[in-house]
């Protein structure tokens, strides 16, 4: 029997492997929602199990710098079929997606050049899933792959209203001198320590800076594991630090349901 709580449902201790892996028969629905940021034309994704009764934790998705593709929206669906209401946001809009590094370089760099509407775009998409009737907007989180770990950091250094963030292999910008004593959402960083897209002094600054400002983080780092590797078909990109690690993958996605499991508790 599916238990009439949406929230014991979403984090249940005993869930199967198979349902981590986003394989469980919940009864998700999904609709695409157009929204817009400085005249930018962007459409997300919500995804809902229908099944459930009453409000429910909500968690942003932040794609990779490819776009808003068929990945992201997919990590969004097992986040619904855990029992949340889960937003694959749209950060480049006019849907650009794309498999070329060079382009994807292009449309990331466009976001992040500015700090301040970098987090602004995000914020958009946040306040698209605050506004779905079944979320409980006091129990808010936002994770991201790669570029979208970076971006959800800077939600937090922004003061966006979450109870916490997760990074998988993400860039990790620097918490600014001004978020001191201001970042409020707890912090799960997954890394992989053979990412050569993120050099080990780019951690330890990260690190520093993170305990300057009083922030409350973790970070898991999986031995020998590279960027991507939450994504089984990140090897088709053809780039050789892109690589797809089956147990840094379940691993990773347990610690956030566990982490989630705490955030949420009370």
């Amino acid at each position: 029997m599916r238990p009439t709580n949406p929230l014991t449902t979403a984090l249940a201790a005993g869930l199967s492997a198979a349902l981590m892996l986003g394989s469980a028969h919940a009864e998700v629905q999904s609709k695409a929602v157009g929204y817009e940021d400085e005249g930018v034309p962007l459409t997300g994704y919500l995804y809902w199990d229908d099944a459930l009764e009453g409000d429910r934790p909500g968690i942003l998705v932040i794609h990779e710098w490819w776009g808003l593709n068929d990945y992201a929206k997919k990590r969004a669906r097992m986040l619904a079929e855990l029992g949340y209401v889960a937003f694959a946001a749209d950060m480049y809009g006019n849907d650009q997606v794309t498999d070329q590094p060079a382009q994807a370089r292009e449309w990331m760099q466009e976001v992040t050049v500015d700090p301040e509407l970098w987090r602004q775009r995000a914020a958009a998409g946040l306040a698209q899933l605050t506004a779905v009737d079944e979320v409980d907007t006091e129990q808010l989180a936002a994770i991201g792959y790669c570029f979208g770990g970076g971006t959800v950091l800077q939600m937090a250094y922004g003061g966006a209203e979450l109870d916490g963030i997760v990074s998988f292999h993400g860039s990790m910008p620097a918490a600014p001198e001004e978020s001191a004593g201001k970042i409020a959402p707890k912090i799960l960083i997954l890394h992989g320590q053979a990412d050569s897209f993120v050099a080990p002094e780019v951690v330890t600054n990260f690190q520093d800076k993170l305990e300057e400002a009083g922030a409350n983080w973790e970070m898991d780092i999986y031995g020998g594991v590279r960027h991507g590797f939450t994504n089984p078909d990140v090897g088709d990109y053809g780039i050789e630090n892109l690589q797809y690690d089956a147990q840094a993958d379940a691993r990773s996605w347990q610690r956030m349901q566990d982490f989630f499991r705490e955030l949420f508790a009370d």
